[in-house]
């Protein structure tokens, strides 16, 4: 069971479906931006962002922190904004951006 802690360098790409996939269990819009290896098994860095309802947004983060990955958050900007559909109207969004670094990380 300890295995399942780590992510192996083969398993980026299902790890990295599974953060944005966590996002769309709570209604919000997850991409990530950049993936960089630390070396040295340092790590690996993760920048993401995330858009929806404050709420939305709030679980995600939730999520992430108590997925059963090591993640430690290093950097998050949360912003409100405004976003208009093709009818013109205007609804509040939430934007976050964040850089994660994934410590349970082996190559």
């Amino acid at each position: 069971q300890l295995g399942t802690h780590f992510a192996q360098s083969s398993n980026i790409v299902p790890f990295l479906d599974i953060i944005e996939g966590l996002a769309t269990k709570v209604g919000t819009k997850a991409e990530v931006t950049s993936v960089d290896p630390l070396g040295d098994n340092a790590g690996l860095s993760v920048g993401m962002k995330a858009s929806g309802s404050f709420s939305s947004v709030y679980k995600f983060i939730t999520l992430l922190e108590n997925s059963p990955y090591e993640l430690e958050f290093v950097s998050m900007n949360i912003q409100k904004g405004i976003e208009a559909d093709a009818k013109g109207n205007v609804s509040e969004v939430w934007n976050a951006i964040f850089r994660l670094k994934l410590l349970s990380f082996m190559e």
